[in-house]
């Protein structure tokens, strides 16, 4: 898409210097670019929502409405939220965030390798482009999908967008202009395996995470069945919440974390899941949920989950030990940027919870998720001793 428009005349191309026209042509080619991410991804997300609707023996919903449920959570995926009388509904569905930023990032690498993007300025003007650009359509869709039920909260859509389309776009463009390896060479040498250890026990975590929550759903199959059914039973129905949980899985991965990390997580003010106690409350009729305990008992699940951070933390150091080179110093050395690892570690782990939770409504469902800066402090904490200690000792085996 990014080349074939790239081959595209403009009017007055020709009247222009080659030199000074890629100055502005590559902020038109985002902007183009950026356009066709949203426009794919309204299709997509709309193409499944009306075929679960397809599968509905009663009909589903009209076309229409259908259009309307997946403009919505376009909206929601991009930071947005809702404003239902019930409440505020404002929880990302982060699979479809990490397809949005895909995309976007993939907008910004393209404009790069057909347009030349010589200087910073120039990646500062693809990156604005592309943010207004996707702010701009992100608003688009709040005004179309809108009704006097369900009113949309345009000022947070257009800064949520803005900031994921920022991050993105601007992450594409810096890494295949080179912009990001002429930082990061200008910074002192160990930082390169730092964030390349940090990035590996982040991966590591949310990995671990994971399959904490496919066992906890595991365990009780036959709950998320009879939830399943109590909504329908229809196959429609169950693609939906399928599909519905999947898109949640990142969400509940982030929660996970914040079990592992000690301050564990909320559903509500009524449900509370950590190491230290159980509180269960009334919860949405979602099936993913079947992973919750069914009784007051901590699992010993979630006792084994405790060591996700101390093993995400020693991948990062293992993975900094490798990476460091000959004169990054000895496995002292290592041992304290190691710890440093694990901060940023956590650093990382506390967005992902701020990421993954939100609200479901007013009162009792106001928070969802697990505690940001907790999460992050606890992780932080536990990944950085076993990271240090991690980074030494790879160290000092690579040097003996």
């Amino acid at each position: 898409m990014v080349s074939l428009l790239a081959r595209l005349g403009l009017p007055g191309q020709r009247d222009r210097d080659p030199g000074a026209r890629g100055s502005w042509h590559a902020p038109v080619l985002t902007a183009a670019a950026v356009a066709a991410v949203t426009v794919l991804g309204l299709l997509g997300v709309g193409l499944a929502s009306v075929v679960v609707q397809t599968l509905d023996p009663a009909g589903g919903l009209p076309v229409a409405d259908s259009a309307r449920l997946a403009g919505r959570a376009w909206l929601l995926a991009q930071g947005g939220g809702l404003s239902p009388a019930s409440g505020p509904l404002v929880l990302a569905p982060l699979l479809l965030t990490l397809a949005a930023a895909w995309g976007l990032s993939s907008a910004g690498r393209g404009v790069v390798r057909v347009r030349d993007v010589p200087d910073g300025r120039s990646l500062a003007a693809v990156v604005a482009a592309g943010a207004g650009t996707h702010a701009l359509l992100t608003v688009l869709v709040g005004l179309l999908v809108a009704t006097p039920a369900v009113p949309v909260d345009l000022l947070r859509s257009a800064a949520g967008s803005a900031v994921l389309a920022v991050l993105a776009v601007g992450w594409g463009a810096a890494r295949d202009s080179g912009l990001l390896d002429d930082v990061l060479d200008r910074l002192p040498g160990p930082v390169r395996p730092l964030l390349r250890a940090a990035a590996a026990g982040l991966l590591t975590a949310v990995a671990l995470a994971l399959v904490v929550v496919a066992v906890a759903v595991g365990a009780d199959t036959r709950g998320y069945a009879a939830l399943s059914g109590s909504l329908g039973g229809a196959g429609a129905g169950a693609v939906g919440l399928l599909v519905l949980g999947v898109l949640l899985l990142p969400n509940a991965a982030a929660a996970a974390i914040g079990l592992a990390a000690g301050p564990g997580f909320a559903v509500g003010s009524g449900t509370l899941v950590s190491v230290h106690g159980i509180t269960l409350g009334a919860v949405p009729a979602l099936p993913l949920l079947a992973a919750l305990p069914d009784t007051q008992a901590v699992p010993l699940l979630a006792f084994a989950s405790q060591a996700v951070p101390a093993l995400a933390g020693l991948v990062a150091g293992g993975t900094l030990g490798r990476w460091l080179d000959d004169e990054d110093g000895g496995s002292v050395v290592a041992g304290l940027w190691g710890v440093l690892a694990g901060v940023l570690l956590g650093v990382a782990c506390g967005l992902v919870a701020a990421a993954g939770g939100g609200s479901l409504g007013d009162g009792a469902l106001a928070g969802v998720g697990a505690p940001p800066v907790a999460t992050g402090l606890a992780v932080a904490l536990q990944a950085g001793v076993a990271a240090g200690l991690a980074a030494a000792v790879t160290r000092w085996r690579s040097l003996a």
